[in-house]
């Protein structure tokens, strides 16, 4: 049995969906990485501006204190801002993974059963080769075993026989 253009179709869909579902994995993974990316911009803002702080507090600069303190606050605030989004795009990151996973076992799948019922179909026509090669020796030997046999019955009817009339020895089909 042929695999079906059914079969194959569902493959192609299952490839299909495999990769659209890889692409949003890795555009998640990649809005991740930028939200991480921007926390750990907000967290080296606020250690600046706490060393900014510290240099205020030795030089006594009351503008750069003030500097450093809203800088410290924004910086903790853009942080506290940027955790809940990075919760969630982590948990949209394991979402969209399990998706992509069940796609590729269902790519898969259809993967093993058209290879499945190719390795079938291998099987089954080499089945038959070997089949039809052993009936064409099969009769090429009967061929050979009926040539064999005329052949002696052929020299057995050339021998001479005995007439018991009297005629002497004629060759068998010779009166």
């Amino acid at each position: 049995m042929a695999v079906s253009r059914a079969l194959r179709r569902l493959f192609h869909i299952r490839a299909i969906e495999e990769r659209q579902k890889r692409i949003a994995l890795e555009s998640a993974i990649g809005e991740l990485n930028r939200l991480e990316h921007a926390l750990n911009a907000a967290s080296e803002r606020g250690k600046r501006s706490r060393r900014l702080i510290e240099s205020s507090a030795r030089t006594g600069d009351l503008a750069d204190r003030f500097s450093g303190l809203e800088e410290s606050e924004t910086a903790g605030r853009h942080a506290a801002g940027l955790k809940p989004r990075i919760a969630a795009a982590r948990e949209t990151v394991e979402e969209l993974r399990e998706e992509f996973l069940a796609a590729r076992v269902e790519r898969r799948q259809a993967e093993t059963l058209i290879e499945e019922t190719e390795a079938r179909d291998t099987l089954e026509a080499d089945r038959r080769t070997q089949q039809a090669l052993d009936d064409w020796h099969g009769a090429r030997q009967h061929r050979e075993d009926g040539s064999a046999s005329q052949t002696r019955s052929a020299e057995s009817d050339a021998t001479p026989r005995f007439d018991p009339a009297g005629a002497g020895a004629t060759p068998s089909g010779q009166t």
